[in-house]
């Protein structure tokens, strides 16, 4: 499921494939973006900020795309099969030596220089995990101002600290022995500055392209307790529980025995 890393990725892999290309051909499903005129113009940029991703022009408008759970883009040369068929795509954008295709996106959106300044998601981000720039202040800051709130929720609110997932909140705060349901209130700033570096130091290791992986070992099991409700966790033996967590109902994997900070 598209987490920071892969957001991250995606944009490293457009940039490396459209910077400074001219557009040579346009489409979509959207009916918003029908007639958005976009042959022409030479791509400046691409960038992730948190699970958002931008492709900017140089008129200043930039395509906005939030691929949620089952979005994806790709890339493609002219000519090559595609791996998912074109009914999925909700973007084609096409340059003389690549085709960048955006499956299955829920929010896709053409956004003037305004527009991205004044979006209603980009502009709450709260500090991205991946920026050379973190700011860890404002960030503690932003989890200091919902105190009341169980850290495996403040985690994922992509206005506190943005990129991190369902994934990443499980196996961050199983590894950092803390218990997903007791509130930020409870939590020293020593304690979130541990759990938000280790959050920060799994991501940049999951960067190469590779399957995501939190452990780093010869067996292939790549995740600590992520999917694995019913079964022992793999320090304790106890077994590993899931619960719904928040508003929206996420899943939450840990293991009560060694999760008790």
């Amino acid at each position: 499921m598209p987490e920071g890393d892969t957001l991250f990725r995606a944009a490293q892999t457009l940039r490396l494939a459209l910077k400074d290309r001219i557009v040579t051909g346009f489409r979509s499903s959207v009916p918003e973006l029908v007639g958005a005129n976009l042959v022409g113009r030479a791509i400046t940029d691409i960038e992730a900020r948190g699970k958002n991703l931008l492709i900017f022009f140089d008129d200043g408008r930039a395509l906005y795309s939030h691929l949620r759970m089952e979005g994806s883009w790709h890339i493609y040369q002219p000519g090559v099969p595609w791996q998912k068929p074109e009914r999925q795509a909700k973007v084609v954008l096409e340059t003389q030596s690549y085709i960048a295709v955006c499956f299955n996106a829920p929010t896709v959106q053409l956004l003037s220089a305004i527009g991205v300044k004044r979006h209603p998601i980009l502009e709450k981000l709260g500090p991205d995990l991946l920026k050379e720039d973190f700011d860890w202040l404002e960030t503690l800051r932003r989890l200091r101002a919902r105190e009341t709130s169980p850290v495996g929720v403040a985690l994922m609110r992509q206005n506190i600290l943005a990129g991190i997932g369902n994934v990443y909140k499980s196996e961050v705060l199983f590894l950092c022995q803390s218990d997903p349901f007791r509130a930020v209130s409870e939590y020293s700033d020593r304690d979130l500055k541990t759990i938000v570096q280790k959050a920060q130091e799994l991501m940049r290791a999951n960067l190469q392209g590779k399957p995501r992986a939190t452990r780093f070992t010869l067996d292939g099991q790549r995740l600590w307790v992520y999917g694995r409700s019913g079964r022992p966790c793999r320090k304790c033996s106890t077994t590993v529980h899931m619960r719904r967590q928040g508003l929206e109902g996420r899943s939450t994997y840990w293991c009560p025995k060694c999760q008790v900070k």
